[in-house]
């Protein structure tokens, strides 16, 4: 299963978006049992895609990554290609949906 790099701060996941020309953002809270269950789903998901880069952001300890994504509930996936935000899915993420775009955006740029 695909390991997201965790992210600490939010210069680091400012940074981490800029590197990445196609990069999926996984935002939750410690004590968000939709978090902990939607995230393995995830994971598995981006296995079949390894050049997409996997990141997460607890809200809890960067809690103003709130503010500069609009956040307003946990969890939150975030695909952004070439630095701009193109998926946005939140708390009942539809992972046939989800997969779709991550394929179309994985065919279109890499393949």
């Amino acid at each position: 299963m695909s390991q997201f790099e965790a992210i600490n701060a939010m210069e680091n996941l400012t940074s981490f978006i800029e590197q990445n020309d196609v990069a999926l953002v996984y935002i939750s809270r410690e004590n968000c049992s939709v978090c902990h269950s939607l995230k393995p789903q995830i994971q598995h998901i981006m296995d079949k895609y390894p050049k997409i880069a996997t990141s997460e952001v607890s809200a809890d300890q960067v809690p103003e990554v709130a503010g500069a994504f609009s956040i307003f509930t946990v969890p939150v996936v975030l695909l952004f290609v070439d630095n701009k935000e193109f998926y946005r899915g939140a708390r009942i993420v539809p992972l046939d949906r989800f997969e779709a775009t991550v394929k179309q955006i994985y065919d279109g740029y890499f393949e």
